[in-house]
């Protein structure tokens, strides 16, 4: 008998709250179809957690996120901003749902069972080796993600759930694992994670992943965005801009891009020696330009704003296909920008391996040139400089040109740094293969316009504004 109107099933209240979420990868389109693939119910009582596998159908594709659901006779009014709803048929849930990685009495359920190596229904809780872990200690969100949702213990772990999953190991979770078999001072340590039995013959589908929490870092992409804002501030003299040098400023960053060029290559150098290097034909080589071209013609089409610069970029691509030559790939981050970067009281550390959310699990593992690394930070020290400014529509032209010289100043200053301290640590030279890391960076920016263009529109003038200097 189909329900009434004043019945609500878990599956209808999960199919309207989700496209809500932050994490939610579909909001380009309907729901078509919302079923529950797997239900785990993790904890008794009152409250209840589940663990929930989610199958989303949209455009004629099947995309799997993963819930933690909490259940409550009464709630509290701190979780009432996470209520999902109170179903009423169906799934044999009754009281409030909510999301339970808001709820930390819930949260302290994941530290308990990877301290225990448990397995509960088609979950797998894992320890890492020689891993002892604290189980009294409360989870709370973290706001900076937005494709993926990180719980902080305390001082000492964060754990980082996988809200749209991939088949397989998550590339994070084996880049890590392989990393700190290196011994590198780079990344930190992983305490343990969690994952889901696999099909005959499939790789186990990683859920989560609980690392070292660096409590006395900092973010990376605020390091630079305060150097950046302390730039732009300086008093403007009209003519002048140009002849200002972003190092008589407070809070030059040029040093730290140094040491972190340093600390890219000699993660790339572990990651080598963790996963082998290979040798590509030159035909490999103008294959991946067509690639390039290829993403470059969609991008055209569904965003009319780099029209202009597009001659100037697949002359780019052009100009590295006429020069194909073999080149050495390996495993790389893979999306690589100040975001993914920590600075800490002993140096730069790298986080988040999981590669670009729009590409394949194929495309996030195959190896790349190291360079592609390369570009993808100096295309953050572009949004670094622009942030402030690019999506300020008002400015008088005299002020917006001004403060456009002092973005591509700071940008360019704090680009050769990185550079210079890359080249001098062992990797690639990024000035000696210049054609190579120039197709790079336009093709990362290509995607950084499409990127823009669906997710977040007020960002988009930041990449074009860069462009426009960059195809000059």
């Amino acid at each position: 008998m189909p329900p009434s109107d004043h019945d609500h099933s878990l599956v209808q209240l999960l199919a309207g709250w989700l496209p809500k979420q932050r994490w939610f990868g579909g909001k380009d389109g309907p729901i078509d179809d919302l079923t529950i693939d797997t239900a785990t119910q993790l904890r008794t009582g009152d409250p209840v957690l589940h663990h929930l596998i989610l199958d989303v159908h949209q455009n004629g594709t099947t995309d799997h996120y993963q819930l933690l659901l909490g259940t409550r006779q009464h709630l509290p009014d701190r979780l009432r901003p996470v209520e999902i709803g109170k179903p009423t048929v169906g799934h044999g849930i009754d009281g409030h749902v909510y999301d339970a990685v808001h709820d930390p009495e819930l949260a302290r359920t994941l530290l308990a069972a990877m301290a225990d190596e448990a397995t509960v229904g088609p979950l797998r809780f894992r320890r890492a080796p020689g891993a002892e872990l604290r189980t009294d200690l409360d989870g709370i969100p973290i706001s900076a993600e937005q494709s993926n949702t990180s719980l902080v213990f305390g001082d000492a772990y964060i754990c980082k759930l996988f809200r749209r999953l991939s088949p397989g190991v998550n590339p994070d979770l084996e880049v890590n694992l392989a990393l700190a078999r290196q011994g590198s001072p780079h990344v930190p340590a992983v305490h343990g994670w969690v994952e889901m039995e696999p099909g005959t013959g499939d790789e186990p589908v990683t859920l989560a992943l609980l690392s070292e929490f660096l409590r006395s870092a900092s973010d990376g992409w605020q390091l630079a965005l305060t150097s950046a804002r302390d730039w732009l501030a300086q008093p403007s003299q009209p003519g002048l801009a140009a002849d200002l040098v972003p190092g008589d400023a407070g809070g030059d960053f040029a040093a730290e891009a140094e040491r972190l060029g340093a600390a890219t290559a000699e993660v790339h150098r572990a990651l080598a020696a963790a996963f082998g290097e290979t040798r590509t034909r030159p035909e490999d080589v103008r294959d991946t330009v067509f690639a390039m071209n290829d993403q470059l013609d969609r991008v055209n089409a569904a965003v009319p704003e780099i029209r202009p610069h597009a001659h100037a970029i697949r002359g780019a691509f052009d100009a590295l296909a006429a020069r194909a030559e073999a080149l050495t790939v390996q495993r790389v981050h893979g999306d690589y920008h100040l975001g993914q970067v920590l600075r800490t009281d002993s140096g730069w550390t790298l986080l988040d391996f999981e590669g670009e959310p729009a590409r394949t699990p194929a495309e996030r593992r195959a190896p790349a040139h190291p360079l592609r690394d390369v570009a993808g930070m100096l295309r953050s020290f572009e949004y670094a400089a622009r942030f402030l400014i690019a999506r300020d529509a008002d400015l008088p032209p005299d002020t917006a040109e001004a403060l456009e010289l002092r973005a591509r100043a700071w940008a360019a200053r704090n680009r050769a740094a990185f550079r210079t301290g890359y080249a001098a640590a062992g990797g690639p030279d990024p000035d000696a293969n210049a054609a190579l890391l120039r197709a790079f960076e336009f093709d990362k920016a290509v995607y950084e316009v499409h990127y823009e263009a669906r997710n977040r529109p007020s960002w988009l003038p930041i990449p074009l504004r860069s462009l426009a200097h960059l195809a000059e």
